[in-house]
């Protein structure tokens, strides 16, 4: 046998190491006498977000092999916390204009203030989606010019919604829009629905409505983050959608819209590419971050977690690959919702328990923000002008003036609430597969870990960081955020 002894063979070396022991040593100090508070939501009980268990570090001893535990190093740190939220769509807004003004304000509130979840993204449509009351554009039909160019019609209800939740977000709101399908006379099947492509003489007419949205839009002293290139480009819906291959999208974006930003001195607007789900994500990433001029433009990619649809897993893989193929490039979460509304299952867990799945894995694979679909719909589901009824968080009973709060709503804020933007994520792992998790870092030193148990059984788990532990037990089905 070899034995391989390093040493410190110079005064610098050694003093450098005793600093690091030092600040270690003073880490552990601080950890050690610091509170842990766990919040808590569980199925078949009254907690949610119930501050329920106040606590503190002790001393952690070799972890056993028959113990559970959740490992937490902050010294490996990641990507920056961009945010988390929802769309504020014409259906999120129909329902809004519905509501008597104490349950506006309490909606509101709910998902954008400290009393509620903290929400700081906004994500809207470019004219319609399938979520209103019918499709509509923001010109005449056959304008190419784009001289009848107006958003007269989002500032009836829309826009209005849209600047009482940005009054009620601090200093870090991200508010974004996408399109679901140019206007029929652009493209290929001279229809809004359907599918269809951009017509290519229309390239150039397409990328100036982009500059026309942002600009009316801030002129309403609405702040334009960015721009998504186009919803769901791979899927032909019965509502607006348009097709674009990863070609098309690549050389649409390098070509015309990119360089129509920066002549428009809106180059610092981000943009967003796919914005469609993880499981062919990895081929619109090489195709269009392989190209230099195309990724330049690019912030990022975006996805949807609809890749389930059919039953299958989700591919947070994918996201792992893409993360570590392209580290420059962001990775943002641009919709999802539960499908195949029912209104006897508003409480129905599994819908809170996918988006406790897809937020930790999407985190956990490198993913900066979360941007759920509707923050609002009805008791039916909507309004969707083509019955594609989902779930929401929230939803109104129109008829009795009430909301009606489901389980995914106090999922999400188990990370809105208390996770801040600009945090970084740190490394979190799981010595068993009942328990998922992930960690952020707050700027004020604060860390926050998520638990998530979606089994039948409680379980007792240690969480440890660095050389301290907390026992706690989690309850079945249920979410646990720790602040410390």
């Amino acid at each position: 046998m070899t034995l391989l002894i390093f040493s410190c063979n110079n005064k610098k070396e050694s003093n450098d190491l005793a600093v690091l022991d030092t600040q270690k040593s003073e880490i552990q100090v601080s950890l050690l006498e610091k509170e842990v508070m766990v919040y808590t939501t569980a199925q078949d009980t009254d907690k949610r977000l119930t501050l329920d268990l106040k606590t503190t570090f002790k001393k952690a001893e070799q972890q056993l092999e028959t113990e559970v535990a959740v490992f937490v190093n902050p010294e490996k740190q990641f990507q920056e916390f961009l945010g988390i939220g929802g769309a504020i769509t014409d259906a999120a807004a129909e329902v809004f204009s519905t509501l008597s003004q104490d349950k506006q304000e309490e909606l509101l509130k709910a998902y954008y203030s400290d009393e509620g979840i903290n929400y700081n993204i906004i994500r809207t449509s470019i004219h319609s989606s399938d979520f209103g009351l019918g499709s509509h554009t923001y010109i005449e039909e056959g304008d190419k010019e784009l001289k009848t160019f107006s958003i007269e019609k989002d500032k009836v209800k829309r826009i209005p919604m849209i600047k009482r939740a940005q009054a009620l977000i601090k200093d870090d709101l991200v508010f974004y829009a996408t399109p679901w399908s140019p206007p029929a006379f652009m493209k290929t099947n001279n229809h809004m629905l359907q599918g269809g492509k951009l017509l290519p003489e229309f390239n150039q007419a397409w990328a100036n409505y982009y500059v026309k949205f942002i600009e009316a839009y801030e002129a309403e002293n609405i702040p334009v983050w960015g721009v998504t290139i186009q919803n769901e480009p791979m899927a032909v819906q019965r509502w607006e959608s348009c097709i674009y291959t990863a070609e098309e999208e690549r050389d649409f974006l390098k070509n015309y819209l990119g360089p129509t930003f920066e002549k428009s001195g809106l180059g610092d607007k981000n943009i967003v590419v796919w914005d469609h789900n993880r499981d062919l994500i990895s081929h619109r990433a090489n195709t269009i971050f392989e190209d230099p001029e195309a990724m330049k433009y690019a912030w990022g990619i975006g996805f949807h977690w609809y890749e389930t649809w059919t039953g299958g897993e989700p591919k947070y893989d994918n996201l792992k690959n893409i993360k570590e193929s392209f580290p420059t490039k962001n990775l943002l979460f641009t919709e999802g919702c539960q499908e195949k509304f029912d209104p006897t299952q508003y409480q129905r867990w599994s819908n809170a328990e996918r988006y406790g799945n897809s937020m930790i894995n999407d985190f956990n694979s490198g993913t900066v923000g979360w941007t759920d679909w509707n923050i609002l719909l009805n008791e039916n589901g909507g309004p969707n002008h083509v019955q594609n009824f989902c779930f929401a968080p929230i939803h109104a009973d129109t008829k009795t003036n009430k909301l009606i709060y489901t389980p995914s709503y106090y999922y999400i804020g188990h990370f809105s609430k208390f996770i801040n933007p600009k945090a970084v994520r740190i490394s979190t792992t799981t010595s068993r597969s009942t328990l998922e998790s992930t960690s952020f870092k707050n700027i004020d030193g604060s860390i926050v870990t998520v638990v998530m148990n979606k089994t039948e059984d409680k379980i007792w788990y240690n969480l440890l960081v660095n050389e301290s532990k907390v026992s706690l037990e989690i309850l079945p089905h249920s979410i646990q955020t720790l602040v410390y």
